[in-house]
């Protein structure tokens, strides 16, 4: 006899909490169901069935696709501390078998962010892992760590953007947490015509294409990567990926405004960073979700982050 043919209520399973996490991930259950290798009729009915079980509404379903409900925030990240109780348990009892491991950070284009990726693969990158780095808009960064999409979003806040992104972030209950303050930088070409400066000036840029990083639909200057956005330029080119930027640096003589941390491994050797004259300030920290728990997985990411920053 089956438990259903006896009357008992299924239970909820750990298989049912990996299935709505994957689907919390990817924002699709079509996505969710590809990854999980199983149809999406019946990963539907497997996530109704937990819905019904715990007597609440995970997604909400509309025409448009499925958004994380309320309720379904809470319950997410609890199911995320009892996945990752359990692969401790696993990695304890069954000699480091502990499943595949899921992590994901979203990024604005910051060579620390990606070295610190690469070191939480080398500690945790065992037989089996599913990690993703996404160097991504600044608005999409802030919409994935209010889905839970991401545990941990990386940009930057200063006296210009923080009066509409902080409100943004309070209105989707994530949390800003600084790493470090940094004056504004210039990254060129070493063989830029200002290569040789000690300092740059905003009226020795003008001549200069800017290069920027493009935001999508959400072009406002305030989701800018780039502080002084909202100056008035000559010459402006917009870019999706960090390697056009840095070809058209070289290419064009071109520069864009940065934070100044550099990574000669990650950046080329060709590129250097020349401080601005301007006294402006770029507070740059990490963003996650009010209901979230952190995982150990996001809390060696957050180490390793931070020392990069601070070395």
């Amino acid at each position: 006899m089956t438990e259903m043919s006896m009357g008992r209520v299924k239970k909820m399973t750990l298989q049912q909490l990996k299935y709505v996490i994957t689907v919390a991930n990817t924002g699709t259950i079509t996505e969710a169901a590809n990854r999980l290798f199983i149809s999406q009729p019946s990963l539907t009915n497997a996530i109704h069935e937990l819905e019904k079980e715990m007597n609440i509404t995970i997604f909400n379903r509309t025409n448009k696709g499925i958004s994380i409900s309320k309720e379904g925030e809470d319950f997410l990240g609890y199911a995320r501390q009892v996945l990752e109780q359990a692969a401790i348990l696993e990695d304890k009892y069954k000699g480091g078998s502990g499943g595949k491991k899921q992590f994901c950070v979203s990024t604005q284009h910051y060579s620390f962010a990606v070295n610190a990726f690469v070191d939480l693969i080398k500690e945790y990158g065992q037989d089996e892992y599913d990690f993703s780095l996404r160097e991504t808009q600044t608005y999409e960064i802030i919409e994935d760590v209010a889905r839970m999409r991401s545990e941990i979003g990386i940009l930057f806040l200063n006296d210009f953007n923080e009066t509409v992104l902080g409100k943004i972030l309070k209105s989707h209950e994530l949390e800003f947490h600084p790493l470090f303050v940094a004056r504004p930088h210039v990254f060129i070409s070493r063989k830029h015509p200002l290569a040789g400066n000690a300092v740059i000036t905003n009226e020795e840029l003008e001549q200069y294409p800017y290069l920027s990083f493009e935001q999508g639909e959400h072009n406002s200057f305030y989701f800018s990567e780039e502080i002084f956005s909202a100056v008035e330029r000559k010459k402006n080119i917009r870019v999706r990926d960090r390697a056009t930027l840095f070809n058209l640096l070289i290419g064009l003589n071109g520069y864009t405004v940065c934070s100044g941390v550099i990574d000669k491994k990650l950046n080329g050797k060709d590129i250097i960073a020349v401080p601005l004259a301007d006294e402006s300030q770029m507070r740059v920290g990490y963003i996650t979700h009010k209901k979230g728990m952190m995982s150990r997985l996001a809390a060696t990411y957050l180490e390793a982050l931070k020392k990069y920053v601070e070395s």
